[in-house]
């Protein structure tokens, strides 16, 4: 390049138009800009998840539902407390998928007798809470001979579940990189799935039920046959 063209560059610089290096500058503050209005997402960028939902996932699983009676030596039969408790537990046994329900009672126990005459009754409760006779199971296990071990009745059943709770691998005070410790949202999750009464809601919707014609008649006919409201003037009020 000339002398001449050197000095028209300058020259053109000074008057105003921007130079090339001024552009290069320019557009690289643009693009700064343009990066911090892009959407951030913690969860999703973070090495460690920083979401309770993803440290805690609600799963659906199967489950050994148990209920331990305690029977004494000297018992004659099912007691009150006992039916009470046992037909509690049996609310939550789903007769459409009737799962095989185990009555086990202690072997060589200082109550075995007792605890077999008790297991008796429980099978008689358990079939008239709908629990069918061919899906009973009557069993055994073995017991030191000077305790009085309880009659475990227990099924499996769909759940909703989450891990156990109770999970401190480091200090919580350690707080500089500004995220939840390891057991947060654990209880709560817990809490969430016990709620849930159908774990299938989790996986769709159900299906629709069929609508009520008759009620859907008489709410249209009350709309058709409303009558008209009008308003009420103002008036003046005299104190």
């Amino acid at each position: 390049m000339s002398k001449a063209l050197k000095n028209s560059a300058i020259a053109g610089g000074s008057r105003g138009f921007p130079t090339f290096r001024a552009i290069s500058v320019l557009a690289v503050v643009g693009a700064a800009l343009l990066a911090g209005c892009a959407k951030r997402d913690s969860i999703t960028v973070g090495s460690v998840p920083d979401d309770y939902r993803t440290n805690h996932p609600i799963v659906i699983g199967e489950k050994e539902e148990v209920l331990d009676l305690p029977v004494g030596a000297s018992d004659r039969g099912m007691t009150n407390q006992q039916r009470a408790s046992l037909e509690g537990f049996l609310s939550g046994y789903d007769r459409s998928a009737a799962p095989v329900l185990r009555i086990m009672t202690p072997s060589g126990a200082a109550n075995d007798v007792a605890a077999s005459r008790a297991a008796s009754d429980f099978a008689r409760v358990a079939r008239a809470n709908g629990v069918p006779a061919s899906r009973l199971m009557m069993l055994s296990y073995q017991s030191a001979a000077d305790v009085s071990a309880p009659v475990r009745v227990a099924y499996t059943a769909m759940k909703a579940q989450t891990g156990k709770c109770g999970r401190w691998p480091e200090d919580i005070l350690k707080t500089e990189e500004n995220k939840h410790y390891a057991d947060f949202g654990c209880s709560y999750q817990n809490n969430l799935a016990a709620q849930i009464a159908n774990p299938a809601d989790l996986l769709g919707p159900r299906k629709e039920t069929p609508i009520d014609a008759a009620r859907r008649g008489k709410v249209i006919d009350g709309y058709r046959n409303a009558p008209v409201w009008v308003a009420v003037p103002a008036q003046e009020v005299d104190y």
